[in-house]
């Protein structure tokens, strides 16, 4: 199994879980004191450095290019698919296709 891979996705799974936690929250409490001193944001927090340890691990196993290539691909399907299942956000079929085009140029410099 190539675990810089695996722990690539699940590292942007959990920086997406955490931007739709605090997409939730913040437009429910807004920017305050109150709402940096609550539990959701300690959650939000814990799972936002968890996914930053793995972020750190895949720089030291893959090279930066290719990693950064590969963070932009899972991403950009990630925040789409998230946005239509969870946000129910549905784009344009021409946004898709150009969402298409972005992770097909980030996977061609990725496997270069």
């Amino acid at each position: 199994m190539n675990w810089p891979l695996v722990i690539l996705v699940g590292s942007q799974l959990l920086f997406s879980t955490g931007d739709l936690l605090a997409r939730t929250y913040m437009r429910k409490y807004g920017f305050s004191v109150a709402t940096f001193l609550s539990l959701w944001f300690a959650v939000y927090f814990t799972i936002r450095t968890i996914a930053m340890f793995g972020q750190l691990y895949v720089f030291t196993s893959v090279q930066l290019g290719k990693t950064m290539a590969l963070f932009g691909a899972v991403s950009i399907v990630l925040s789409n698919v998230l946005g239509l299942l969870v946000l129910k956000e549905v784009l344009s079929p021409v946004s898709y296709a150009a969402v298409a085009l972005a992770v097909a140029a980030f996977m061609v410099m990725a496997v270069r």
